[in-house]
């Protein structure tokens, strides 16, 4: 869901990864749509060589995909790149999807998928070199990068560096251009990044498939290229743009698989276990646990069917698990509707938003509101939350000019006209702008942080040996300011996750 600060957090993740100049290319993009070569030209005035190095930098990172388009008139293709929004989102997740890896996998998994999240793409011959480079406890290099591909598809090979896509008519363009990534679920049109990002998608087989004999295979490919011409060579340590600003395809090359990482991170979420007894949270975990591998998407109403022997073979494969009893295991699957679950979850972090910001008269006036799911008349409302007649008014109008509410008006005619103001949630509306103050807190946390960190760079360059008494007490205070709008920072990024990604 592509919002005003959601785009303005985005732009600032690349800047300070990328710099500014990365930055404004990938603005345009987020703000124009799919654009050419030429056209990111001509919006941001900088040179075609800018833009071709910018494109490479964004597209290496995952974070741009290029596609073509047949014209209606011709069968020229036309190159246009989008900008993918939730991999940018997920540039500031890779702490987490780290900690995910070194709770299941050894080091040496880690670090090489770790190589993978900062370098955006690597050829299996450079997954290779990082292996033998790091080796350890007399593992094999082949085995190392081979073990990088059971990672239950937390790797996967790159997509296509170009899909086609065919021509869209004027009128679901604009439709296309600006949606959340919900649109199917809530009957929308597919947004063209969706659209992109599927036809791109290797097939299953070979998404998830990697090559056993490492080093042969490398081998045979470096020898094969010096017999291809120039203009056909395929370059395997950065994506290149030809003439016309084609990516030159990598039939080798593999990147994180990030939709992988946030089905962990929705699997073990918080917000989901806080609503389930112990016995159900096993059961919850054995299910996902068994359909992981066959999740084709993160946002999901149902997990892939299970019989119920399927789903106590797999509970009982933990200590906690071998507690239970078919007869529990079968009360358990009761509670475990995870699409309301999550709703619950979601609508739970608003009314504390709420309670906090407005108090616990505005709390249960919102909590009646979206409860009852439809239009209530003022003084209806107030009976019902025993909220004054005098302040209800004051509360309500406050919610709906900071956009937690709709109000409508009804007039009534007759012997006396009367006009009475009705109040109501509309949650599709709301979440959107919940989402987008979530996004404008995250951005001015990571203001702060680089505020912060650069007030005191002389600071945190010095030497340990050298920071005695104030310098001391300084470096100590700046660590734990920093160390506090990372935590806050990390608490604001799962309740972003819980309305955009689960």
């Amino acid at each position: 869901m592509l919002t005003e600060y959601g785009t303005k957090h985005a732009v600032h993740v690349i800047t300070n990864h990328f710099g500014d100049l990365v930055a404004k290319v990938c603005e345009c993009l987020l703000r124009k749509g799919p654009l050419t070569r030429q056209n990111v030209k001509r919006y941001t005035e900088l040179s075609d060589e800018q833009v071709k190095n910018a494109l490479l930098v964004l597209i290496q990172q995952n974070c741009v995909q290029a596609f073509t388009t047949e014209q209606p008139d011709g069968p020229k293709a036309n190159t246009q790149y989008v900008v993918l929004f939730d991999n940018i989102l997920h540039r500031v997740r890779f702490a987490k999807f780290l900690t995910i890896l070194s709770q299941e996998f050894d080091q040496q998994c880690v670090e090489l998928v770790q190589g993978l999240l900062e370098h955006g793409r690597l050829t299996l011959k450079q997954m290779f070199d990082r292996a033998k480079s790091s080796e350890k406890e007399g593992k094999s290099d082949e085995l190392l990068v081979e073990g990088a591909f059971v990672l239950k598809h937390l790797t996967q090979r790159c997509p296509a560096s170009e899909p086609l896509l065919m021509p869209i008519s004027e009128e679901e363009g604009p439709a296309r251009k600006k949606g959340s990534k919900s649109a199917k679920k809530i009957g929308e049109p597919e947004t063209i990044e969706q659209q992109v990002v599927e036809a791109a998608l290797p097939m299953e087989a070979m998404r998830f498939s990697v090559v056993t004999n490492v080093e042969s295979d490398v081998g045979e490919k470096e020898k094969n290229s010096n017999n291809v011409t120039p203009g056909e060579k395929r370059k395997h340590d950065v994506l290149e743009l030809d003439e016309c600003g084609v990516a030159d395809e990598q039939s080798v090359v593999y990147r994180a698989n990030f939709e992988g990482f946030i089905r962990r991170l929705r699997h073990k979420a918080d917000h989901v276990r806080a609503h389930l007894d112990d016995g159900a949270a096993n059961v919850l975990s054995a299910m996902l646990q068994a359909t992981s591998s066959a999740e084709k998407k993160v946002k999901t109403k149902n997990s892939v069917p299970l019989s119920l022997s399927s789903i106590y073979e797999e509970v009982i494969k933990s200590e906690a698990g071998r507690n239970m009893t078919l007869d529990h295991v079968r009360a358990s699957l009761v509670q475990l509707d995870f699409e309301k679950i999550i709703e619950i979850a979601q609508n739970e972090e608003v009314e504390s938003v709420v309670s906090k910001r407005y108090g616990r008269d505005a709390y249960r006036i919102f909590r009646l509101l979206s409860k009852s799911g439809r239009l209530l008349e003022t003084d209806k409302i107030s009976d019902t939350t025993f909220v004054e007649k005098k302040d209800a008014p004051k509360i309500l109008y406050k919610l709906w000019k900071d956009g937690y509410l709709l109000m409508e008006k009804l007039v009534v005619t007759g012997a006396r006209q009367s006009q009475f103001l009705l109040w109501k949630v509309n949650r599709q509306i709301l979440w959107k702008h919940v989402l987008d103050e979530m996004f404008h807190a995250a951005l001015n946390l990571s203001l702060r942080v680089s505020y912060e960190l650069d007030r005191e760079k002389e600071l945190l360059n010095l030497p340990a040996d050298k920071r005695t008494g104030p310098l001391q007490d300084r470096y100590n205070r700046i660590r734990k300011v920093r160390i506090l709008l990372e935590s806050s920072q990390m608490k604001l990024d799962d309740a972003i996750l819980l309305f955009h990604d689960f």
